[in-house]
């Protein structure tokens, strides 16, 4: 691992799309010198990734809490016994009418987007507690604040991650531990090609994928508690919450 003083950042979902653009936004942050610990599936994407940014390859899969158990235990040991940043950017989607999804599919979106995550954290968030500093980063989605038609249990999954961030950073109020919410939109990724259906909409566009780290990782060193990407994304959160009606037929009528 390079570097021997800075603070330590986990990323998970590091093999490729948002996870890859973050570690290396974070490897060059020369100031801080952090030490990249990369999780990902993909051993050999990871492995490159891993090189690239001069950080430690451990892969693994957290679909199961056996698993999230074994990256978070590999983890705290290649750190020297502790985790100053987690950055939960692992995740999987689907498309498709929610009477259509798979049953296996629902368990493993729910394992793998919400409830690995809960886990990993509830095993790193004591230490930081203890240590006095640290930081849990969840990507979620603007998905999860509005809801999308035909992405009914993906959309769920980011829900929770927007709750469960929030619960989280009333309970670690004085702790010096904080908790960022990352609300994308459509981001530049195969994340679309992995789920089976690509991105179609003309708008919004896309979000650079490197944009997107960038504002992860300022989130990260000014203690921001939320970033949505691109920002005028606040606005359509704002009108969801103050005016539900007026939303829905609007998201009815232009989609």
């Amino acid at each position: 691992m390079a570097g021997t003083a800075g603070p330590v950042v986990l990323i998970t979902g590091a093999s490729s799309g948002i996870g890859e653009a973050v570690a290396e936004r974070f490897a060059a942050d020369a100031e801080r010198r952090w030490r990249l610990v990369l999780a990902g599936r993909d051993e050999t994407r990871l492995g490159e990734v891993a090189r690239r940014t001069g950080g430690l390859a451990l892969p693994g899969d957290l679909d199961g809490r056996a698993g999230v158990e074994d990256l978070a235990g590999r983890a705290s040991e290649a750190a020297g016994g502790r985790v100053d940043v987690l950055v939960a950017a692992a995740g999987i989607g689907w498309a498709g009418p929610f009477t259509r999804t798979p049953p296996e599919l629902v368990e493993r979106l729910v394992s793998v987007n919400l409830t690995g995550v809960v886990q990993l954290v509830r095993l790193l968030v004591p230490g930081m507690v203890e240590r006095g500093r640290g930081r849990v980063v969840l990507v979620s989605s603007m998905a999860g604040c509005v809801g999308v038609a035909n992405e009914a249990v993906y959309a769920a999954t980011k829900g929770g991650l927007l709750a469960f961030g929030e619960s989280l950073r009333y309970e670690l109020a004085g702790t010096r531990v904080g908790v960022t919410s990352v609300v994308p939109g459509a981001v530049d990724t195969p994340f679309f090609t992995r789920r089976g259906v690509p991105y179609h909409r003309t708008r919004p566009r896309p979000v650079p994928v490197g944009r997107l780290a960038e504002l992860l990782w300022e989130a990260v060193v000014r203690g921001r508690d939320e970033v949505y990407a691109p920002p005028w994304l606040t606005v359509p959160a704002r009108i969801r919450g103050a005016a539900p009606g007026l939303f829905r037929a609007m998201a009815k009528r232009f989609g």
